[in-house]
């Protein structure tokens, strides 16, 4: 059978998918044209704003456009994640996404965006991690000790977070479920008030980023039980991480990402992660990041895909086994 008549209908088609290609060489070829901004959504100073300016600089040098920080801080960066979902999706309006972010999915249901939907993973850009620490002159020493303690006394012992909801507070529901005790949650205004308290005495234990107490440890203020990561830190040789203290799945390192609003065309996506990749394999740049007690990371948009989807299905059975619930 002849199929020539087809032709006119084909046409239109193939001159369609041959624009579409073209202007996808193109936007390829030209983006970055105009400055770029990465949306950080807490304070200057923060370990995430430290890594985006720290990254800032040098995928400006590659990119050949400014690379702008800019911070929008509040609701656990649920307002930043907010803003670039709305944003137009063209690559040049960037979160810095965090742990927090994929906490906030099964917290807030209510939420006027789906960070899963609305947003596209670029690459996982850093993990920093974090603390188990007590107060000075806590009688458990180890983990160990300190899971045998609790689980003689329910309830008795009792951890600061730096408020509900917070990672800080969920690291502390993770230990109650895969150890098997019961430690009482206090909650805080931030973070600084948490550790006030626990090198004061007046509550046992806290979860807590580690760049923010190192002095502390050292200072013999406070002392560290365990590491919540995948290896060691190194300015804490002594310090086990929960692995190696007979506790596992409880190796989630805080992590920090880029994400563009959702529909950002593919090589855009593509052109930001291979800059990127360059950038975090820079000596400088993970000397930089080490010094704040940050690892560099990188990876492909799927390899960070998987990570999001897996986080995000370990950090909502927390919150639903304990029946976390945020007014």
């Amino acid at each position: 059978m002849r199929l020539s008549f087809l032709a006119p209908l084909l046409a239109p088609l193939a001159a369609a998918f041959a624009l579409a290609s073209a202007c996808t060489t193109a936007v390829s070829a030209t983006f970055p044209e105009k400055p770029i901004r990465i949306i950080v959504g807490f304070p200057a100073g923060s370990t995430g704003d430290l890594i985006a300016r720290v990254l800032g600089p040098r995928m400006t040098q590659g990119l050949g456009q400014p690379v702008i920080v800019e911070n929008r801080p509040g609701a656990g960066s649920s307002i930043a994640a907010e803003a670039v979902a709305h944003a137009a999706p063209d690559g040049y309006t960037l979160l810095l996404s965090t742990t927090a972010n994929v906490i906030n999915t099964s917290l807030y249901p209510n939420l006027r965006f789906s960070f899963t939907k609305d947003l596209t993973p670029v690459t996982l850009l850093a993990e920093a991690p974090a603390l188990l620490i007590a107060r000075a002159d806590l009688p458990s020493r180890t983990v160990k000790e300190l899971v045998a303690a609790a689980a003689d006394a329910p309830g008795k012992f009792s951890y600061g977070s730096s408020g509900n909801g917070t990672f800080t507070h969920l690291y502390g529901e993770l230990f109650n479920q895969v150890a098997q005790v019961r430690l009482t949650h206090v909650p805080y205004k931030g973070g600084a008030q948490a550790l006030t308290d626990v090198m004061a005495g007046r509550v046992d234990l806290a979860f807590t980023p580690a760049a923010p107490v190192l002095a502390q440890v050292n200072a013999g203020r406070v002392k560290a039980l365990a590491v919540i990561g995948r290896q060691r830190i190194a300015t804490l040789p002594q310090v086990p991480t929960f692995a190696q203290s007979g506790i596992a799945d409880f190796d989630s390192a805080l992590w920090f990402g880029l994400h563009a609003p959702a529909g950002t065309p593919g090589v855009v996506v593509e052109r930001l992660s291979s800059e990127l990749q360059k950038v975090l394999a820079d000596p400088e740049v993970r000397r930089q990041l080490n010094d704040q007690t940050v690892e560099a990371i990188g990876g492909t948009p799927s390899q960070f895909a998987g990570i999001i989807a897996n986080e995000s299905a370990k950090w909502g059975r927390v919150i639903g086994t304990a029946g976390i619930k945020i007014d």
